[in-house]
């Protein structure tokens, strides 16, 4: 891999709520970085951080070391890389890219055997930990490649991660991994509603009954940060709702596909599709708590 002083040259796609501050991270840690969104504002709000916008994918992975992709559905990781503004054409042969996006471990497989043959290497590394967390460096990243690429991404993932472990040697298997933390992830906020929206039917006011509870043995990290969007309520998007009824599929598809039953991962994903018809997808995923409820809304 070819390097200049700063360490290796950056393009990165996507800039939402995770991709965003994770390029910033990326810079502000001496990285040279240039990066793509469909929403060329996104790029430019992030020149305070030293980040160079792109004007298309291509523009963004010419020349670049390491492609970092942090879109959110496997089929935009798709167009990133094999669309019409192809990523993959741009690519020098030496490069890595990095699928950062919970997407399953079945594409990721498919991407790092079209890349393998223009000596492109994949490192599969979803995220979790939200975007305060991505702007602060402090994630937690299940990395998944043979050693020899993961050795070469290393800056990159240490500078945005507070852990990064190397969980797996084939692409793919940091997205397993993610599925299980995904499936954890989903039954904790499902549950946490579930036993707010319970509280509520019980008499009690549930912003008391919450700061008792976060404190004990049924604490968690979803019932104290969800927990307290659920009570007060928030008009702030923190992560979609929708972004759970993607990765419930994902960690459903891959149960059956394995031949695992996974009941309280099938009774978390109807919850949140619950959630989706009533017209919650775009808002926080600590609104599941209106389907317990009984009237879900599209509005606070």
């Amino acid at each position: 891999m070819t390097e200049n002083d700063a360490g290796p040259r950056v393009g990165w796609v996507g800039l939402g709520a995770m991709g965003s501050p994770m390029a910033g991270c990326l810079a502000r840690a001496g990285f040279a970085v240039t990066a793509y969104d469909i929403d060329p504002a996104r790029a430019h709000a992030l020149a305070v951080d030293g980040v160079a916008p792109a004007t298309s994918i291509r523009e963004a992975a010419a020349g670049s070391d390491v492609l970092g992709v942090m879109v959110a559905t496997p089929d935009q990781v798709e167009s990133v890389l094999f669309g019409d503004d192809a990523a993959a054409d741009a690519l020098p042969a030496g490069a890595v890219v990095v699928v950062m996006a919970t997407v399953g471990p079945a594409p990721v497989r498919r991407w790092a055997q079209r890349l393998g043959r223009q000596q492109v290497d994949l490192v599969d590394a979803p995220v979790s930990g939200g975007a305060a967390r991505a702007g602060a460096g402090h994630l937690l990243i299940m990395v998944g490649g043979t050693q020899t690429a993961v050795e070469r991404v290393r800056p990159l993932l240490d500078a945005m991660a507070r852990t990064a472990p190397h969980v797996g040697t084939a692409p793919g298997d940091g997205q397993k991994v993610k599925l299980v933390n995904q499936l954890l992830c989903g039954v904790h906020i499902a549950a946490a509603a579930e036993a707010l929206a319970f509280a509520e039917t019980l008499d009690l006011d549930p912003a008391a009954t919450w700061e008792v509870l976060r404190g004990g043995a049924a604490a968690s990290f979803m019932l104290d940060d969800r927990g307290a969007r659920m009570v007060h309520g928030t008009d702030e998007v923190k992560s979609a709702l929708d972004i759970f009824v993607k990765d419930m599929a994902l960690v459903t598809d891959a149960a059956r596909a394995g031949g695992f039953t996974a009941p309280l991962a099938e009774a978390a994903e109807q919850l949140y599709l619950t959630g989706h018809r009533a017209g919650l997808g775009r808002r926080d995923d600590s609104t599941v708590i209106e389907v317990l409820r009984g009237s879900p809304s599209t509005s606070t």
